[in-house]
């Protein structure tokens, strides 16, 4: 997550220590009721949640960076220790966080600026979680001058319950690389073994039939000339037998192998697709509460608006519809969604393509039958399809933040 995102809540959760009851009346001393509360003002128990959920660790080093508090060695979480301590100085320190929360969050600021009582902010704070834009408007909703002890109780608690949430979904998916990882362990050591063991049962064969192949070449060696026609025949059977039996136990060495090589490459594989799908789920709930990676630039553009325009999404996972459709809904747009042919019936598809502006289907989550009739059924309506390189919110969205729809969102209109 981004600015001050969930990732930034979960690496420096509010302590277990203080509950809601415990924040004392004063939570912030306003020396002019008309105007925005700033930071130093507020109590000392808010500043760790709003220094962890309004500013990205990335911001906080370059905030202080400048104050030449920001070591190269030093921690996420010192950095942000480091900050709580400033953030309730009266000094230049304090304001140089105040100015970089203000700034961060402008947008959320000036939205909360337009009304003037706490109803008014209240409904716009639960607005914007409901949205997932919590951080801008965590710190617009505590520093407007309508804000009341009441309203920020409940603007903390509401922060402080998304901290373990988000928690608890991070330790399950830790645990799950965790149990991967054993797994992988254990196959690797179960194919050394056989390995090993094929490798003994080769030179062990090879050593038996040099061996008997010497035995035969002394014993005619030694009696070339009786013409004991019915012991080298017998020798020669011997020899054949255990041969046989040597080329079987080889071949059963070397299926084992072969199982062996394929459970190591299915574990592989398993563990690149949870990886890969830890990582989807990552960014699908920075897209959900409405902020960038942190890898992604602070200045990125808006999400751009596509109102009146109707979409239909053919495939994907069935768990993740719901999302897709609050982010479509979210920037303007009509959300249509056939699941491809697992439980919708594929006739239906003509029509939900004649109703609308755009179809998307993701590559890695619908059959390829599928894909062909939504090309095909595009093509002879003149409807536009755009192809996803996965079946995920982000994947979505940055499909839609193309410039080209823009005109198919007009004409919509």
């Amino acid at each position: 997550m981004s600015a001050g995102g969930i990732s930034s809540v979960l690496a420096h959760p509010l302590p277990r220590t203080v509950p809601l009851a415990a924040i004392p009346p004063a939570l912030f001393t306003r020396a002019e009721p008309a105007r925005r509360t700033k930071i130093w003002e507020f109590s000392t128990n808010l500043h760790c949640s709003i220094i962890g959920t309004c500013l990205s660790t990335g911001e906080l080093r370059q905030v202080l960076r400048k104050l030449d508090l920001a070591p190269p060695d030093s921690t996420d979480h010192e950095l942000h220790a480091t900050a709580v301590n400033l953030a309730g100085r009266h000094d230049n320190a304090a304001k140089l966080l105040n100015k970089a929360l203000d700034t961060r969050h402008k947008l959320a600021v000036n939205q909360f600026a337009k009304v003037d009582t706490e109803d008014a902010v209240r409904t716009l704070w639960r607005d914007a979680v409901r949205r997932g834009e919590i951080p801008g408007a965590y710190w617009a909703a505590l520093t407007h001058p309508a804000a009341t002890r009441a309203l920020v109780r409940e603007a903390f608690g509401e922060v402080h319950m998304l901290s373990h949430l988000v928690g608890s979904a991070n330790r399950a998916d830790i645990q799950r690389l965790c149990l991967l990882e054993a797994e992988k362990a254990n196959l690797q050591e179960k194919l050394q073994r056989q390995q090993h063991a094929l490798h003994e049962a080769v030179v062990a064969r090879n050593q038996r039939i040099q061996a008997l192949s010497d035995a035969l070449t002394q014993k005619i060696a030694a009696d070339p000339m009786t013409g004991d026609s019915a012991v080298l025949h017998r020798l020669v059977a011997d020899l054949e037998r255990r041969l046989v039996s040597e080329t079987r136990r080889r071949a059963t060495a070397e299926t084992r192998l072969t199982a062996a090589q394929a459970d190591a490459a299915a574990e592989r594989a398993a563990r690149v697709a949870a990886e890969q799908d830890n990582t989807s789920l990552r960014r699908d709930l920075d897209a959900l509460i409405g902020q960038p990676c942190e890898t992604d630039s602070p200045s990125a553009e808006p999400q751009p608006r596509l109102d009146g325009m109707a979409l239909l999404y053919v495939g994907g996972r069935p768990h993740q519809v719901a999302h897709l459709r609050a982010a479509s809904e979210r920037i303007g747009a009509t959300f249509l969604h056939h699941d491809g042919g697992i439980e919708n019936q594929t006739n239906l598809l003509p029509g939900l393509t004649s109703r609308v502006d755009l179809v998307l289907f993701p590559v890695d989550c619908i059959s390829h039958e599928a894909a062909l009739t939504v090309k095909s059924l595009c093509r002879q309506a003149g409807k536009r399809f755009i192809p996803l390189r996965s079946a995920s919110v982000t994947a979505l969205l940055a499909a839609l933040r193309r410039s080209d729809l823009t005109g198919l969102a007009d004409a919509a209109d």
